[in-house]
């Protein structure tokens, strides 16, 4: 069998050198097990030195391969071309995040913002750690779901599938949620519910989720992003601070 010709229209701006954003179109020949981003390595090799698209890892990991194809936001790492028929692909550059040329997006502005703003990382209970100290042992089954939660590669997938966020730039999202469930959960953890109800406790945070749940059917790596939006619901609404603003 003959192989098939694949058509790409890429978007292509520059924000540094001004003029409008296009679409332009690149055509290629597959190969056996090709992928989007080893598509588009072989254009930027073969066509157009200039394109521009992040990647690290290869493997679905980093997360710095994300981008809209096709109109859904994923991985081009782990999308092969195989799945288009028609064999005509429209690669989109990420919504919500600023744009640096083309396909490429800062996320990593974004997710560090998130980290400060939320303050996504443990805050052991004696204020102090011991580093020659042995370590806690920890419940498997609590160990079992702080990994689950571990494995978003801040792919920034969530946040460009998501309407409340890309409506109020303002809103945590998912990638957010998913950071303080974690900490939440964990048991070393010192702070408490009313702590992660000033960060989460808004139309901002978890009440402020319409449940449309474009954060759980685009994330690549399958996170229960649901599950973990009602767990804080649940976790907040029956906290002492939701009691003491709307007694009964």
């Amino acid at each position: 069998m003959a192989a098939r010709t694949l058509t790409f229209s890429i978007f292509r701006h520059d924000p540094q050198g001004g003029g409008q954003p296009v679409m332009q179109d690149y055509q290629l020949e597959e190969t056996p097990g090709m992928t989007v981003f080893i598509a588009l390595n072989r254009l930027r090799e073969e066509q157009d030195p200039s394109l521009q698209f992040d990647f690290v890892c290869r493997a679905g990991i980093c997360g710095s391969c994300a981008m809209v194809i096709n109109g859904k936001p994923t991985l081009a790492c782990r999308t092969l071309t195989a799945r288009f028929d028609p064999p005509h692909i429209t690669l989109l550059p990420l919504p919500g995040f600023e744009l640096i040329g083309d396909l490429s997006v800062n996320t990593g502005k974004f997710m560090r913002a998130l980290s400060e703003r939320l303050a996504a990382w443990l805050h052991p209970q004696d204020g102090a750690v011991d580093l020659h100290a042995v370590e806690a042992t920890m419940d498997p089954d609590l160990a079992d779901r702080l990994y689950e939660a571990e494995r978003c590669v801040e792919c920034g997938c969530c946040i460009a599938g998501c309407a409340t966020a890309q409506m109020r730039d303002s809103f945590v999202g998912a990638v957010g949620f998913n950071k303080v469930a974690r900490f939440a959960l964990d048991s070393r953890d010192s702070r408490s519910l009313d702590d992660f109800y000033h960060v989460i406790g808004s139309e901002d945070g978890v009440f402020g989720c319409m449940s449309l749940l474009g954060c759980q059917d685009n994330c690549p790596k399958g996170i229960d992003h649901a599950g973990q939006i009602a767990y804080l619901r649940r976790k907040l609404a029956f906290s002492r601070k939701v009691w003491r603003l709307f007694p009964a």
